[in-house]
């Protein structure tokens, strides 16, 4: 059977934009960020950062380039200066859902939005994630004022007077 060529490059680009909504097949699994730090607004270099999500961990020295894994989950970033008290810990960087995942919800019926969350191919972290570091001293809360034990109020005495027994009734005088 033979097929028009219009009806065939209609059918091609059909199925080249189907796959061009999956990200799975597009994208990719892997984003580069760029990580800085900054203490009192201004820059702070030679920083060792950790950076994890659910699918892996990440070692950068600031300020570096670095690929990781993309993922659903929030990526988790822990600083610090060696022989600086700055510091920055549980920095939760939640991702973006990025564009090629709603390609997916319309031409798949939502199948591959399943796909492109479970790989991480359809959400982004930013770019550029900038740190803010902190001396932890700084951080401390204001100390509790301590309580100051009150003495104990004073329990009011009742005092209880003897009864004082009526005196007996005359006998009456019989004449």
């Amino acid at each position: 059977m033979h097929v028009p060529s219009s009806v065939a490059l209609a059918a091609r680009t059909l199925l080249l934009f189907g796959l061009g909504g999956c990200a799975t097949l597009t994208g990719n699994t892997e984003q580069m960020v760029l990580v800085q730090t900054i203490q009192d607004n201004r820059e702070l270099n030679g920083a060792g950062c950790i950076l994890s999500n659910d699918v892996g961990k990440w070692f950068v020295t600031t300020p570096g380039r670095i690929t990781i894994r993309k993922s659903q989950e929030p990526l988790t970033v822990d600083c610090r200066k060696h022989g600086s008290p700055a510091i920055a810990t549980d920095d939760h960087i939640d991702p973006k859902l990025n564009g090629s995942i709603w390609g997916n919800v319309i031409l798949t019926l939502g199948v591959g939005y399943f796909v492109d969350r479970n790989t991480g191919a359809g959400f982004d972290y930013p770019s550029i994630l900038t740190i803010v570091m902190q001396d932890p001293a700084r951080l401390a809360p204001p100390p509790t004022p301590v309580a100051v034990k009150q003495p104990p109020a004073a329990v009011p005495v009742t005092v209880v007077q003897p009864k004082v027994a009526p005196s007996p009734l005359p006998t009456p005088v019989v004449y």
